[in-house]
Parts: structure tokens; sequence; C-alpha cells
């Protein structure tokens, strides 16, 4: 049967569940492949993309992107190319590139699900999964729109990350003298995949009015509801005062985020330090209101006002249970919850069109609002330091006054002298 009809099962599994795979002594694709169409070499692909993705093992957000893209790179090249990933050519990447523009539909989901699930402590593939998934937004979703596959179409900037992982795991086979050569550095004219955009990039934040329901929607939550609400208005604030990301706030492999992150230097000055993308340490700058929002928190944990060095306390503990906030998911429900009651109070007031970006924002709003909202006063270099920006560029990004004065320049030409 053809192979673009039949749904491939995955191949990858998640951090915890792979194991080490350099004290693994054999690999086999048999679980994952028929071996009537077994290209010859494909167990050394599956090992050395497995050992490749481990490696990322400090982020986890590396580690799956990298998987997401290794594993659709390889269901392609075994399923429908019929061949090791050490026998393609440049024209064969350039060739696979295509295919996810234009998936089978197959192989396109509706709803982002795991890979495996357990089943009498045995991991099994998700019959549901599928390499690619198309979703609808928060307000399509409102308004009853359901998630169509023939509506999928990869981003520019899932097309970048194509060319990104799979080269990096093409330096990687030629570094373990697999490969002679990358080939997807000789693309030469990536430009037909990959559009270049003069224009700068949009930052999707909300507006000042917005921000100012959302905070105080969060302290009318924690004041009515101290319990579970009192860590809903210390994230928020932890969002918006910092700049944190998710993966920042949640602990993981490379990190546990606690109390007594937050540190005091020598002249008094309170810093936050953190581990952020890439696996990066930096320190932010903790802001006097930001201070007032960690000592009301902690006085509702019946904590010192203060944290000392040595203060190992959850910085968002569970609700249930002991020990840190694990799941990213469990952050976004909070905020969307906390976005929904803003909404709804804003249009209680009659704002609803000044309230419309909050149907459609996501936690990692709080962050570009946050940045947005320093940058008007703040140094530039202060402002990359503590978003942990690595070129002004990106910090750049944020600057609306150049645009404003473009446009106020251009708004009153003439198109004809009278």
């Amino acid at each position: 049967m053809n192979a673009k009809r039949i749904p491939p099962k995955p191949i990858f599994d998640s951090l915890d569940s792979i194991g080490n795979p350099y004290k693994q002594k054999s690999f086999s694709v048999k679980a994952f492949i028929a071996a009537s169409k077994s290209p010859v070499g494909i167990n050394i692909d599956y090992e050395y993309a497995l050992k490749f993705i481990y490696s990322y093992n400090g982020s986890l957000a590396t580690f799956n992107a990298y998987r997401r893209e290794l594993e659709r790179f390889l269901q392609w090249a075994w399923r429908i190319d019929e061949h090791s990933i050490l026998q393609l050519k440049r024209e064969d990447i350039e060739e696979y590139v295509r295919f996810c523009l234009n998936p089978p539909l197959a192989w396109i989901g509706t709803k982002n699900v795991p890979r495996f699930l357990t089943s009498n402590d045995e991991r099994n593939p998700n019959e549901e999964w599928r390499p690619f998934v198309v979703t609808v937004t928060k307000e399509q979703h409102r308004k009853g729109k359901i998630a169509d596959r023939k509506d999928y179409v990869m981003s520019q900037s899932g097309v970048k990350a194509i060319f990104t992982a799979i080269s990096s795991f093409y330096d990687y086979l030629t570094q373990e003298e697999l490969t002679d050569s990358n080939p997807v550095a000789l693309i030469r004219q990536k430009s037909k995949f990959i559009r270049k955009d003069q224009n700068k990039k949009i930052v999707r934040r909300i507006s000042t009015l917005e921000w100012e329901y959302v905070i105080e929607t969060a302290e009318i939550m924690a004041n009515e509801q101290p319990e579970q609400h009192e860590r809903t208005l210390f994230l928020m604030n932890c969002l918006f005062a910092m700049y944190l990301r998710i993966s920042e706030l949640v602990a993981d492999e490379r990190s546990t985020p606690v109390m007594g992150d937050f540190k005091k230097d020598q002249d008094s000055n309170w810093w936050f330090h953190v581990v952020g993308k890439g696996n990066k340490s930096r320190t932010i700058t903790v802001c006097d209101e930001m201070l007032k929002a960690l000592k009301r928190y902690r006085r509702h944990l019946s904590l010192t006002v203060l944290p000392t060095p040595d203060d190992k306390t959850p910085l968002l503990p569970k609700n249930l249970g002991k020990g840190s906030m694990t799941s990213s998911r469990h952050i976004r429900t909070i905020v969307q919850d906390c976005f929904d009651r803003s909404y709804e109070r804003m249009r209680a007031d009659g704002l609803e069109e000044d309230a419309s970006d909050l149907r459609t924002a996501t936690v990692h709003w709080l962050r570009h609002t946050g940045i947005s909202e320093d940058v008007k006063f703040r140094p530039r270099e202060h402002v990359r330091d503590d978003a942990g920006h690595q070129t002004m560029q990106t910090t750049d990004r944020y600057i609306e006054s150049d645009e404003r004065e473009r446009h106020r320049s251009g708004k009153d030409k003439p198109l004809k002298e009278f």
C-alpha cells in the first residue's frame, strides 16, 4: 500500500523514556517499520539520530524541537524515499522540504497528542499521533471552527526549523565520520523555500490598558480566593516584570526554580538568577514593584518576608502534592483563565473592542509586553541583558518609535502639487 496513505508510527519517545543511547548495545527499527520496507542502513540512522537528540538533554525545548524534525525526516527517508539518510544528496533534501510543505493527509493530525502511551507498564505507540498537526486559533475555536487537515500550511519559521535541525544533524554525522559532507549546506538557493522579509516582525503583545485589567483581575482573584490565586498573581507579575518564559518557571532536567534564585548583591540590589533558553544562565533586574509582589506571595506561604540564598522553597509550588510545577500546560491554563476573566471585565465596562487582543493572546505575549514597555524608558542594553537577547537587533524589534516616525513623515505627503 502507498506509504503516503498510511499514518506512520512514532519513533522517538520522551526524554525520560528513551534512556541513554550511549549505554545501549544494539539498535533496531523493527518496531517502527515493516521488514519489507526496511532500506539498508536504517538501524544506523536510528542509532545516531537517537544519540544526536539525546545530546540536547540539557534543554528540553531544543530536544523536543530536534526530535520533531528528525522524526519527520526519518519517516520520510525510510517510508517515502526508501533510503537511509546516509545515502541522501542535496536534491533529496530539497525533495524532503517540498514534502513537508505539502504532506499527505494521512500524515496530518488535528490535535497535539503524546507520541507514546503507557499501558500495563509498557510504552506503546499512540495511534492518534501524526508527524504534522493543523490547529485553529483560540478565537476560531471559540467560534466553533474545527481543525481541518486540508488547511495545513507550514509556517516560514517551520521551514527554517527544518534547515536548522537537519543541517546540525548532518554536521554531527560528518564529525562521526559517517558522511563526507553536509547535503543541506550544499543547497545554494534556500530562498526558494524561505522568504526574505524586509519588514520588522510584528511583536505580539497586549495593550497597556489590557495589561492593567489583567493584573487588576489577578489581584481580585487573589483577594477573593488566596489559596488558589495568590500564586496566579505572583506568576503574572513574574511573566511581565521579569520577561520570563514558561520554560524558565517550571522545573525540568536543567533547573528547578526556587525562592533562593532571588539574590541581593552587596549594594542591596535584588536580582533573579535563571537558566534560560539554550541552557544559558543570566541575572534579571528585580524592580521595586516585583519585590513587593515577592513579599506578598511569601507572606501568603508563611515564609520570611524575603528569601535567603539557601532558600529551596519552590518558586511555583504545586497546588496538590509537593515540589515545583513541572507542567508548562498548567501555567498556560492559569494565564488563559486570567485573560478570559479580564476580557469579560473589559466587555462589561464597554471596552470589548479594546479587549480584542485578550481573545488571541498567549503566555509569551506577556514577555513581549513587558519588554515593549521597558524599552520606552530603559537603556536598550539593560533590557537586552534582562531579556537574555543575544543581539541588540532582537531588542530593537520592540522599539516602535521608528515606525511611528516613519509613518508620521509619510502620512501627509502630497500626491500632486496645487
